[in-house]
């Protein structure tokens, strides 16, 4: 006979294949599985409700998402390609150079990988591919390759539902994001050129002197708030959701007082585009707030980390593991779903071998970044197909050398800590 556990997960699963959204498939399972273990029913409401709304930190979620979609209906991302482009353009492939850097500034405002590939993508896919400069498919495959730099270099909202299920300290998991998030950049930036070169892809023509000030004086309220965030932060101004609510507002007064690129419709349609996104995010970490209760009755992590003892891992084989287990997942799940139900399990083993939860957290995200891009269900690959109307495949085999830089710089961190762990330490971290 099976376990109410086992009914559970495989309650979760066909519900899930069903169509039914992954949060209120475990709502729905977990009930079931308190229902079937002779709990009190009412507990499924008290894990929800002391979790969404005794966590401060989770503010952060909706705030970083709504000033993700004021930026995309200003005119602050136009700016920023173009400042880009006089940083960038003039080498080999310069186009995509632009894409990865606008990426890598982006990524200093939102967040989120979805926010900076629909928000640049665009605008970038259409400067790439205008007048056949580049294959339609190899401008929609850096751009899904170049947004998953968002979530790693501060802010981040995957590291905030980290720091949820972790207690580890958003102010240095943000920290710790910033090394590994220039390594995809550069990363990127290299094989950009290498596949430039090789297929001769164009030079821009350089941006005249004379114009170089200008575009930077228009760049510059945008390249401010990195700047503002980063500093009220780590100036201990701000706590990180304080600080998200200080984006959206800079987000709102550039766009519209600074810019006066915003119009009352706009507004409107950001605001309900936030709204729905957080309702979605908000219903997923519900349902893992309730389904998290289930793994612990279950005594899942302890019997886990009995089970990896058993093994004698080393932390570096446990890591290892990580990866090879998320990088699967990636390729079968929603990123948040792995965030916030597989990888609380891992959690304890990892105390318990000495890893630092702040490295620990970045190499999750990384990984769960990378699962963006990896097929069947890469959530960036889709959004791009769909924007640019290229054949998945075509994406995907574009995509094919990004990942695998990907693939490297996640080696390079999970092997050595201290490309993440160094930026902390500098400012006062302990481990």
């Amino acid at each position: 006979m099976l376990s109410p556990f086992a009914i559970c997960i495989i309650s979760i699963s066909i519900l899930a294949a069903l169509g039914l959204p992954i949060g209120h498939a475990m709502i729905v399972s977990s009930i079931l599985y308190l229902l079937l273990a002779g709990l009190d029913l009412g507990t499924a409401a008290e894990q929800l409700l002391n979790g969404l709304f005794k966590s401060y930190v989770l503010l952060a979620v909706p705030l970083f998402i709504l000033a993700a979609d004021l930026m995309n209906i200003g005119s602050l991302t136009d700016r920023l390609l173009q400042f880009c482009l006089v940083l960038v353009g003039r080498f080999r492939g310069g186009l995509g150079h632009v894409n990865v850097v606008a990426n890598m500034i982006f990524a200093g405002m939102s967040g989120s990988a979805i926010a900076d590939a629909v928000g640049i993508g665009r605008i970038i896919i259409g400067m790439m591919t205008r007048g056949g400069k580049y294959p339609t498919a190899y401008a929609g495959a850096i751009t899904a390759s170049a947004a998953i730099i968002g979530p790693i270099i501060p802010p981040s909202i995957p590291m905030v539902l980290y720091a949820l299920i972790s207690d580890a300290s958003i102010g240095f998991l943000f920290l710790g994001g910033f090394v590994p998030g220039v390594m995809l950049g550069i990363g990127f930036m290299v094989m950009n050129t290498v596949i430039a070169r090789r297929r001769n892809y164009p030079i821009e023509p350089p941006i005249p002197m004379r114009d170089i000030p200008k575009i930077t004086i228009r760049a510059f309220p945008a390249l401010m708030l990195p700047v503002i965030l980063l500093f009220g932060i780590y100036g201990g101004v701000m706590t990180p959701t304080e600080a998200a609510a200080a984006a959206a507002a800079y987000a709102l007064f550039a766009s519209a007082v600074l810019y006066r690129a915003v119009s009352w419709k706009q507004l409107y349609d950001a605001i309900l585009a936030s709204g729905k996104a957080t309702t979605s995010v908000g219903i997923l970490i519900a349902g893992a707030l309730v389904f998290n209760y289930v793994v612990t009755s279950e005594n899942i992590p302890k019997s886990l980390q009995a089970l990896m003892s058993g093994y004698n891992l080393s932390a570096g084989g446990f890591l290892l593991m990580v990866n090879i287990v998320l990088l699967i997942l990636g390729c079968l799940l929603e990123g948040s779903t792995i965030l916030l139900v597989v990888v609380p399990i891992f959690i304890p083993t990892a105390k318990a071998l000495g890893i630092d939860l702040v490295h620990f957290g970045v190499v999750v995200v990384v990984n769960i970044m990378i699962g963006l891009l990896t097929p069947p269900y890469g959530l960036l690959l889709f959004i791009i197909a769909n924007m640019t109307k290229q054949p998945l495949s075509a994406i995907v085999r574009e995509a094919a050398p990004f990942i695998v830089m990907a693939l490297v710089v996640l080696a390079i961190i999970t092997a050595l800590p201290e490309t993440v762990l160094w930026l902390p330490k500098l400012v006062g971290y302990k481990g």
